[in-house]
């Protein structure tokens, strides 16, 4: 059996949780909690496209808005 994250034949669900944190999901497999299907059912590499094109900062949101209001302290 192929790794079913990695199967370029296969339907994908782009994911993102409260952090903006966003992750590639086979279509098949359930959802895990704390995480919302933003993209449904697209090839593995129009995922990935989605995925690099959107999440340009790899910081969770919670330490951007830490950052943030030490900048300005």
């Amino acid at each position: 059996m192929t790794n079913p994250f990695e199967n370029p034949e296969g339907l994908y669900h782009v994911l993102m949780n409260e952090e903006g944190q966003y992750s590639l999901w086979p279509a098949f497999v359930t959802v895990p909690a704390g995480w919302t299907v933003i993209r449904e059912r697209e090839s593995r590499q129009a995922c990935i496209d989605y995925i690099q094109g959107e999440w340009t900062d790899m910081r969770p949101r919670s330490l951007i808005v830490h950052q943030g209001s030490a900048i300005e302290a």
